[in-house]
């Protein structure tokens, strides 16, 4: 009844412009035959990619803002067969989804800054047991509770950091739904090739912000999709099994449980190469190196370097971020190249480990870098330097709980100029 009542309210409406002013209605250029649009969420987007990348387990406690996922999931379950579990607590999330992951399927969990803290010493064992595993972390402004409902960039370090010990992980930040689709079916694969955990980041404004984006877009990138599981094998012919055996590469054979006559142990000792419990320096040392060389391997095969909205050359001011703020970027880019002020915008998705000789060329002594971040330490600036040596000198930060506003970032600029 309403929607008959909207539809003749427009149409008097529409009538009565061509009645009164119809000399004022002007051709327009026929509208083309438009590309089906997908309208959704950043979490929609997460949710969409585990299914494309062939995860069966997903495991998690609702948290603020990444708790729409484990609702779409589990209402996706008949149709894709993921078994999709609401546990008691985030300790026994990661556990259960690190238990099925080590039984052979791809797994991933979803939580927010809050709950990821009671997942981390998980983290670390999955560092030491090479386990793979993809985990969902949405932030929201902390500490404690902080803000549950409002968004910020705040958890940056404390993600990159997590886990006691030293051993490899890999941390991605996509900026749109796009992104997410990609990085997450990408993280996938990452954690299965480098056994290790992959995290991939969003923020509420990512997570709850909607976005329309094309179904062809979507279908080619689900198209160029292989899912890769690395050295992941049910048969092994190695005599004896070694579980952690030194490779060249750091990564080693992993054997699914269940083939007959091989065994090994999974557990969260340091170990020799045949899985048993060791403290001897010499395996120590051995075991510790092959865990770093996975990372030197994921710098030379996989990681990527940033992307460039505009040209570094032409640019009076270059913008530096990550993650959801893209948009916004890109939208004061738009509005600052409409009074002739051009900019280029270097958009980090790799944020961690970071490949100096990849990202040290964008970096010249001539241009004016802003870095724009939604936290109050400037995070990434800290972990640039802290990677590479590169120090930017100019920060742009906003932690109020609101997302950036284009009119910030172009108000900001012409009072820099």
């Amino acid at each position: 009844e309403v929607v008959d009542f909207n539809k003749k309210l427009a149409d008097i409406g529409v009538n009565y412009v061509k009645e009164h002013y119809a000399e004022q209605i002007k051709p327009v250029m026929k509208r083309r035959e438009a590309d089906t649009k997908l309208v959704l969420t950043g979490n929609d987007a997460f949710s969409m990619a585990t299914v494309l990348a062939d995860c069966r387990f997903y495991c998690a406690y609702p948290m603020t803002p990444s708790s729409t996922v484990l609702g779409t999931l589990a209402g996706w379950e008949k149709k894709t067969g993921m078994v999709v579990r609401h546990a008691e607590d985030e300790i026994s999330v990661v556990i259960t989804a690190l238990g099925a992951s080590a039984g052979g399927v791809r797994s991933a969990v979803g939580t927010s800054g809050g709950g990821f803290a009671l997942m981390v010493e998980s983290v670390s064992y999955a560092g030491i047991a090479e386990v793979p595993i993809v985990i969902f972390m949405s932030q929201r402004p902390g500490p404690a509770t902080g803000m549950p409902t409002w968004t910020e960039q705040g958890d940056l370090l404390f993600t990159v950091n997590s886990g006691h010990g030293e051993f490899p992980k890999i941390v991605l930040t996509p900026g749109d739904c796009m992104e997410m689709i990609d990085l997450t079916m990408k993280a996938f694969n990452l954690a299965d090739i480098y056994q290790t955990p992959v995290i991939v980041m969003s923020d509420k404004l990512l997570s709850e912000s909607h976005e329309a984006i094309s179904k062809d877009a979507v279908n080619k990138l689900i198209s160029e999709y292989k899912v890769e599981r690395g050295k992941t094998v049910n048969e092994t012919q190695q005599e004896p099994y070694l579980r952690y055996k030194i490779t060249d590469d750091g990564i080693s054979e992993r054997l699914i449980p269940g083939q007959q006559g091989k065994f090994y142990q999974s557990n969260s000792y340091e170990h020799h190469e045949n899985s048993h419990t060791s403290e001897l320096a010499e395996d120590r040392v051995a075991q510790v190196n092959k865990r770093q060389r996975k990372q030197d391997t994921y710098m030379r095969q996989h990681f990527q370097p940033p992307a460039v909205f505009g040209s570094i050359d032409e640019a009076q001011h270059v913008f530096i971020s990550w993650g959801g703020n893209k948009g916004v970027i890109q939208e004061a880019q738009r509005l600052l190249g409409n009074e002739n002020i051009n900019t280029a915008f270097i958009h980090f998705t790799y944020v961690y480990p970071l490949n100096e000789e990849k990202i040290r060329p964008l970096i010249r002594d001539d241009k004016h870098y802003i870095l724009i971040e939604n936290n109050s330490h400037s995070q990434f600036g800290k972990l640039l330097r802290a990677e590479t040596g590169i120090t930017i000198t100019y920060h742009l930060n906003r932690y109020d709980g609101r997302p950036f506003l284009p009119e910030d970032i172009v108000s900001y600029v012409k009072k820099a100029s």
